[in-house]
């Protein structure tokens, strides 16, 4: 089962000069989970680990462990319903499902905790460009095509004109007198 948890620190502050040992040190770190129950073991594991590596070397640390954002859980119905809109706007190959998550926290799965919805990603990588080899999009060294903003318009009003027809398609006629 793919279930892997990601920890990036992505902020450390410690001291003042490269010969002086710091008297505190500061770092914040996201930890990034695909299951409930791999977020349940983090929120008791991380802080255990690190009050345990202070004790050992006889130091304290505060841990303020929190969970921002919920999982980011796709729909299987609205994933298909937007390949079947992007299969009709573009060739086959503009499609790709991603063979495992990634691992970016991401506001969108507040919506998704909501109301059923899927994740789309729309690839800026510049013509020429190997997906696979450049820089990801939190990335210092990333840089996008702006000519997928057009393709990107396009296809959000039609998946948008797509679910306000299937919604109408529902709707129980009105009854006649």
């Amino acid at each position: 089962m793919f279930d892997p948890v990601v920890v990036t620190v992505g902020l450390l502050q410690a001291g003042t000069k490269r010969n002086v040992i710091p008297e505190t040190a500061h770092f914040e770190a996201t930890i990034r989970t695909f299951s409930e129950a791999s977020r349940e073991r983090m929120r008791t594991a991380v802080p255990r680990l690190l009050e345990n590596i202070a004790a050992a070397h006889g130091l304290e640390v505060d841990v303020d462990y929190q969970t921002e954002y919920p999982l980011s859980i796709t729909d299987v119905t609205e994933t298909e319903q937007a390949e079947g809109v992007i299969a009709g706007m573009f060739n086959a190959e503009r499609l790709t499902r991603m063979a495992t998550p990634i691992s970016g926290s991401e506001d969108f799965s507040r919506v998704m905790a909501a109301v059923p919805g899927t994740f789309i990603g729309l690839s800026a990588v510049a013509p020429g460009q190997d997906h696979t080899t450049t820089a990801f999009n939190h990335s210092p060294y990333a840089t996008f095509d702006d000519g997928v903003l057009t393709d990107g318009a396009a296809l959000y009003a039609e998946l948008a004109t797509s679910r306000l027809a299937s919604l109408a398609a529902a709707r129980p006629a009105p009854a006649s007198h």
